[in-house]
């Protein structure tokens, strides 16, 4: 056969196989409808294993991994239907509400000047927030019931992740309720009368330093990590050394110092996304991304399989990114932002079944964006 004739086979067979694909899809209606009649679970990790292996052994040797992956998709495909079936008839989950204007306490890293303060009064403009020296001291006093809502930067349009704030969020018990962003101005600060030349160490956030690489760079400035950039810039102002520290203007103002160079970050605008966390899950009607962190199974295509999961629901990913999980091993967690509500009956089911498909899962929320 020539290759037109070839084609014309390859299309009879697709018209044959998208036929006996929807009428699989008619007899997984039927499957949802026995389900839900009788209070069973859509995951069915025992017949899925089964079909898997049974098509897996029928395939040639040269298909065997493709006819597990595509069977894995048609699967994929069932459970996605399903759910629309049983999500018809299910109740609308049930969510408290964030209420920030009544909260009594509310806090964040760092002093005032921060720019975690002016994250946290865009939550909270009537408020006083509480200052805590680090991340884990928020995270903490959202635990155990200090504060009712804390804010913490998470990531950076320059810098990237805020990776003290990911590393922590596996080791508490909160959820994301809302997140801001706020734009970052980062300067070069000094005590007054100290020149350019004279500086021997800048002093911040190492956020703010990867922020400001190129000006510290090219003026051939020594880097020091410092708790964060209110604190840095309380340092130098305490300080008889001719230092400088990288923070904000509102910051530099409130302890005394001149501004040597004002915007200096490598790119402008220059923006930090913060999270609000509170104790218990609070869900907002016009919350629109979902937070989760979870961890595959550490066999071939689990992270394609995942990916499969979202696109087959139309959910629409935001952020993925991965963390070592820190315990020796060169294992992972994953964190995964993407659009949705879990009031929706379907994306809630979706999380349900998306859980027991991962060896260990979190959610961590469901925020509505500030602008």
């Amino acid at each position: 056969m020539n290759l037109s004739e070839i084609r014309i086979e390859i299309d009879k067979l697709d018209r044959a196989i998208l036929d006996l694909f929807q009428k699989r899809m008619d007899l997984c209606r039927q499957v949802a409808a026995y389900k839900q009649e009788n209070k069973m679970p859509i995951f069915q990790e025992a017949r899925e294993i089964e079909i898997l292996d049974k098509m897996e052994n029928l395939a040639e040797e040269d298909m065997k991994a493709g006819s597990r992956a595509l069977f894995t998709v048609i699967i994929d495909i069932s459970k996605q239907l399903q759910r629309q079936v049983i999500s018809k008839s299910e109740d609308e989950p049930v969510f408290g509400q964030p209420d920030f204007a009544s909260a009594e306490k509310v806090g964040c890293q760092g002093c005032p000047g921060a720019n975690s303060e002016t994250a946290i009064r865009t939550f909270f403009p009537e408020h006083e927030p509480l200052y805590y020296p680090s991340f884990h001291e928020v995270f903490e006093a959202v635990e155990s019931g200090e504060i009712k809502y804390g804010v913490l930067p998470i990531y950076n349009s320059t810098a990237g992740s805020v990776t003290q704030t990911y590393d922590l969020m596996g080791k508490y018990n909160f959820f994301i309720t809302a997140m801001n962003q706020v734009e970052v101005a980062n300067c070069l600060a000094v005590r007054p009368g100290t020149k350019l030349g004279e500086i021997t160490r800048v002093y911040s956030h190492p956020q703010a330093l990867s922020q400001c690489s190129d000006f510290i760079k090219k003026h051939q400035l020594k880097m020091k990590d410092y708790d964060n950039t209110a604190t840095a810039a309380r340092k130098v102002a305490e300080s008889d050394q001719p230092i400088a520290a990288i923070c904000s203007e509102r910051c530099a103002m409130l302890n005394g110092l001149e501004i040597l160079e004002s915007r200096i970050s490598n790119v402008l605008p220059n923006y930090t996304r913060f999270i609000c966390i509170t104790k218990d899950i609070e869900v907002a009607p016009e919350a629109d991304v979902i937070s989760v962190m979870l961890t595959l199974p550490n066999v071939p295509g689990s992270l394609s399989n995942l990916l499969m999961k979202f696109f087959l629901q139309n959910i629409d990913l935001v952020k993925i990114e991965n963390r070592p999980i820190q315990d020796g091993s060169f294992d992972v967690v994953f964190y995964i932002d993407f659009k949705g509500n879990l009031r929706d009956r379907s994306v809630a089911l979706f999380i349900t079944e998306l859980c027991k498909s991962c060896k260990e899962f979190k959610l961590l929320g469901n925020a509505v964006s500030f602008s």
